[in-house]
């Protein structure tokens, strides 16, 4: 058996385990943050009737951390979503539970080395554009549901990220309710190696109101590819001022996916803060050999509420290879800690 493999059940056993009597001694050793949203993304109008749909969804993203001692910290992050795209309209269907991350954070001072079920750091769109589809194009090239480890440096003003690892191959890989189905590396796929010959390194820096990130990968062919993917990701944020942020990014790959496909992905985004509403606005291009051109624009704003919530909306456009669609989302998100 891997010994990785080994380390996410031992992450998992600490957690559980040993967490219940050390959280009863003193409770401080545990934080949690939950965020639920619930929302509707609908396709109200392509030139591909098929596309036409509405999905009525629930999504759950818990983050939990226990502190073993003042150097060594379990993580899980666990989250509820549809596990299945739709192929016609639903409500809170297809709903599946599944280990996000998992595995033991050891504080070094000026370094952090994660181990376990890990998100390895490459781009940021996926996470920080603004606006309900803001992120659509860039969640393409996340990294996330990785085995290996993790290594964070904190260098001059910033921070270096350094990982080794593959795609989850264990048990950990399905879902629970929904059976989103286990990975195998039969399945082939960049990355998707069972060994940590896949590598990401991502350098974050900021400076006053600006920030910048550059980040490479590397991801060896899996079972059945074509070829080894090789990236590169250059993005930077601003605040203009109290109320106006803007954010760009741009990720290169040659061999997307273990194909022979190159990908080209550029995010720009701005957002405006006026009291408790945020507008905003987000285009996104997606150039890849074998697919074609495909671009996003969306505007949206998000409502805070005073307790806490987010009430967040979207238009989107989108022209993917010559099909162009419309779309509308509305959500609502709740956060939750300690």
């Amino acid at each position: 058996m891997k010994n990785t493999h080994l380390l996410a059940g031992a992450a998992g056993a600490c957690l559980l385990a040993s967490g219940a009597p050390l959280l009863a001694q003193d409770s401080s050793r545990f934080s949690y943050e939950l965020e639920v949203e619930i929302g509707v993304d609908s396709v109200v109008s392509s030139d591909v009737a098929a596309n036409e749909l509405t999905d009525v969804y629930l999504s759950a993203d818990a983050a939990l951390e226990f502190a073993i001692s003042n150097t060594v910290t379990a993580f899980m992050g666990l989250t509820l979503e549809s596990v299945i795209d739709p192929t016609a309209d639903r409500t809170f269907e297809d709903l599946g539970l599944y280990v996000g991350e998992l595995g033991l954070a050891f504080n070094l001072g000026n370094t952090t080395l994660s181990f376990g079920k890990i998100s390895p750091a490459f781009g940021t769109a996926w996470d920080t554009a603004p606006g309900f589809y803001g992120t659509s194009y860039a969640e393409d090239y996340e990294l996330s549901e990785m085995i290996g480890f993790m290594a964070e440096l904190e260098l001059g003003q910033g921070t270096l990220t350094a990982s080794a690892f593959y795609a989850d191959d264990t048990a950990l890989s399905n879902s629970w309710g929904t059976r989103r189905g286990r990975n195998t590396t039969a399945a082939g796929g960049a990355g998707n190696t069972g060994k940590l010959d896949n590598f990401a390194l991502q350098y974050d820096v900021e400076f006053g109101d600006t920030t910048l990130h550059a980040g490479a990968r590397y991801l060896s062919k899996g079972t059945g590819d074509a070829d080894d993917e090789r990236g590169f990701s250059l993005g930077v944020s601003h605040a203009i001022n109290d109320t106006l942020d803007v954010m760009a990014e741009v990720a290169s790959f040659d061999g997307f996916g273990g194909s022979t496909d190159d990908a080209v992905y550029a995010t720009v985004g701005l957002s405006l803060a006026q009291g408790p509403i945020t507008y905003n606005a987000a285009f996104s291009r997606r150039d890849i050999t074998s697919t074609g051109i495909d671009n996003m624009f969306s505007l949206g704003l998000d409502y805070e509420m005073k307790n806490g919530a987010t009430l967040t909306a979207g238009y989107g456009f989108a022209d993917e290879d010559g099909t162009e669609s419309h779309m509308l989302g509305l959500a609502v998100v709740i956060p939750f800690g300690s």
